[in-house]
């Protein structure tokens, strides 16, 4: 990987994983002490591992893969190797359920991540407040446009803008064909997702700008999923500018 700060590759997931109760902070730390270098060695970057402000049973992590192909290729890799087979047992025994996975692409070109490996904390780094990642999701009937990828930006990012998160990424599913089929994704569905963060002294004021666009959400429903970043996560805030 380039120490440069990079866009983000054609392929993103966005993955939702319930664990046992009291169980999360055990799989945070399996997987930034052991998991994480492995993965990114087979192929794929890890864009960041976070807990799920809203539920305590919710570990929530994103990757992204240069193509399908790429995908199916970083997975059988990983997933095939020693590394995942020494560890699966402990994470499994984490976990409930691990299916809840989102495949998506950038909405339009530069609207993806810019991320820079060379900022992951090392594995001995102390825990740091990381702000808080905001990812919004608008399910749709249909796959979506560059309207509703519009519409879902200002929907988003008017409130929790106006509290202090700024705009860092736009995402739609990626209809393409699961390459790799052991490992589930939601497929059949359609969504925007917009992801944004906010430093940690801005963090009180989102979270009330969150709460109120659950409360009273503009036309079509939106998920929004407060994070705040693990201790080795590269996704963070301050958080990487858009691609250009």
């Amino acid at each position: 990987m380039s120490s440069q700060s990079e866009p983000t590759d054609s392929i993103f997931e966005l993955r939702r994983y319930t664990t046992h109760p009291g169980r999360r902070d055990d799989l945070i730390a399996l997987f930034e002490d052991q998991l994480i270098e492995g993965q990114e060695e087979g192929g794929m970057r890890l864009i960041g591992q976070f807990r799920d402000a809203g539920d305590p049973e919710q570990f929530v992590w994103m990757r992204d893969f240069a193509d399908m192909e790429s995908r199916r290729a970083a997975l059988q890799s990983f997933y095939g190797g020693p590394i995942w087979a020494r560890h699966r047992d402990a994470a499994n025994a984490t976990m409930i359920d691990s299916s809840n996975v989102l495949l998506l692409r950038p909405a339009r070109p530069g609207s993806g991540l810019r991320v820079d490996p060379a900022r992951r904390p090392a594995r001995a780094a102390a825990e740091v407040d990381g702000g808080v990642v905001l990812a919004a999701i608008r399910w749709l009937e249909a796959p979506a446009g560059a309207a509703d990828v519009e519409r879902l930006e200002a929907d988003v990012m008017g409130p929790i803008g106006a509290a202090g998160a700024v705009h860092l990424a736009s995402y739609v599913t990626e209809s393409s064909a699961n390459t790799f089929p052991r490992l589930p994704v939601r497929e059949g569905e359609h969504v925007s997702l917009v992801l944004a963060s906010a430093a940690a002294p801005a963090a009180q004021a989102v979270h009330r700008a969150v709460l109120e666009l659950r409360a009273s959400p503009p036309a079509g429903s939106i998920e929004v999923l407060e994070l705040h970043p693990a201790r080795r996560s590269l996704l963070r805030h301050p958080a990487p500018p858009l691609a250009r």
